[in-house]
């Protein structure tokens, strides 16, 4: 059951950190995070520490976990390490002779349904339970735990803007046409369309984080 709850929380502070929801120098308080989502401390505590583990937030002695401020340099490196395991990951998928990629489609049916919806955290869960079972796809258990580690470290500023709610409409027939050319094994074209439903995002991304260490705020602010 614990490890049920941890995954809940987990889900939703790296949700808030990630869409930018939780700005930098935020503060989460394991004791006042339990009590709004209804849990006991443990499973909190857990999934604060993991995402720490990740580098998305840090303890502060008797205060609880600051949201750390990524920059520029991360998020461009990030960008470069998902493409290049993403596209690897998604040649490799493509190229196998024997795949059941039918599951598949009901994942971008729930992209798709979270972008009709407007709903931002949706599409974000959505999209991350499709490419964890797309790149699932290469039976490389290391590369698939890479690969979602880089996911989830990068900081998606921007997402809700009115271009962030643009590119979420355009990704949507992008996740459906991920599975038509991974079918076929069209390596070549799976290879051009992961690059750029990646890397679509990164002028989204960079402007909004720019944004954000401006507005920076100078003391850090508690969130639950």
């Amino acid at each position: 059951m614990d490890g049920n709850l941890r995954e809940q929380v987990l889900q939703h502070v790296r949700s808030e950190i990630i869409s930018g929801q939780s700005a930098p120098g935020a503060m989460y308080s394991v004791p006042s995070l339990a009590a709004t989502m209804g849990v006991s401390t443990t499973p909190v505590r857990e999934a604060l520490l993991e995402l720490a583990r990740n580098g998305l937030i840090e303890p502060l002695r008797n205060r609880g976990f600051k949201v750390v401020a990524p920059t520029l340099t991360e998020l461009r490196n990030l960008f470069d390490m998902r493409e290049l395991l993403e596209v690897y990951a998604a040649e490799t998928v493509a190229l196998k002779r024997k795949k059941d990629l039918s599951g598949l489609r009901l994942l971008a049916d729930a992209v798709a349904h979270a972008v009709e919806n407007g709903n931002v955290s949706d599409y974000l869960e959505a999209d991350r339970r499709f490419h964890r079972a797309f790149t699932e796809q290469t039976d490389n258990e290391l590369l698939t735990e890479t690969v979602m580690a880089m996911r989830d470290k990068m900081r998606l500023y921007g997402i809700g803007t009115s271009t962030g709610r643009d590119r979420q409409r355009e990704s949507v027939a992008e996740h459906y046409r991920i599975i038509d050319l991974a079918e076929i094994g069209d390596a070549n074209g799976l290879r051009d369309l992961m690059r750029h439903h990646i890397r679509s995002w990164e002028p989204i991304f960079t402007e909004a984080l720019l944004q954000a260490n401006q507005d920076l705020p100078r003391s850090p602010r508690l969130l639950r």
